[in-house]
């Protein structure tokens, strides 16, 4: 199950990586439009359309990597007084709630994804862009997003069983101050690893 759990983690960094790529993208396109406006009047057309085609899939595609790493904000100011077991256990509860919204939410944008397969809609707009790619890329985001939940989720109660509650903390808990400070101070090495390697 680790082995699964750090596969997902490395397809959701190329996810997030591609996302990325696609916003950069989408920023070129836009400065190169205001640029056309200023200096001649002209516009490329579709720039901001296009723009919030990658913002939808950029997000869908960024939510998983955000939940593998607990990246996200969380109040925890009462949960780290709480004894280790019941912080596992509303770790869990933390999953299950969250593998109930965003599967309601996936299956709602997959409805909406259905709707414009059958329909064959295109943008009211001059570039008149088939929805159906863009909802696609920004559904299988969200599937993808569900289904790591679903792997944290059979991680986290297999370790409940076998009380295992550092497991839970590892990948559902809430990151302490001293593992973000570890990560930023792993993450100053490597950098300064590379740039040295540069030289």
């Amino acid at each position: 199950m680790d082995r699964l759990l750090e596969l997902a983690h490395r397809l959701a960094r190329y996810g997030a990586w591609a996302a990325g790529a696609l916003i950069i993208g989408a920023a070129v396109l836009i400065g190169i439009d205001i640029g056309m406006r200023k200096l001649f009047n002209e516009s490329i057309g579709g720039a901001s359309e296009l723009s919030g085609y990658v913002l939808a899939i950029s997000a869908s595609w960024g939510f998983a990597l955000t939940m593998l790493d607990r990246a996200h904000i969380r109040i925890d100011s009462l949960y780290v007084v709480l004894p280790v077991r019941v912080r596992a256990l509303l770790d869990i509860l933390g999953l299950i709630v969250m593998l109930g919204f965003v599967g309601y939410l996936t299956w709602q944008c997959n409805h909406v994804f259905m709707q414009t397969w059958q329909l064959g809609s295109r943008a009211l707009t001059p570039i008149a862009t088939p929805l159906v790619y863009p909802q696609f890329l920004w559904v299988a985001g969200m599937v993808y997003f569900l289904i790591v939940i679903a792997l944290l989720l059979v991680r986290a109660l297999m370790a409940l069983v076998t009380g295992d509650f550092d497991t839970i903390q590892r990948i559902a808990g809430s990151r302490s101050s001293m593992e973000e400070v570890q990560e930023e101070l792993e993450s100053i090495g490597a950098r300064t690893q590379t740039t040295g390697g540069a030289r």
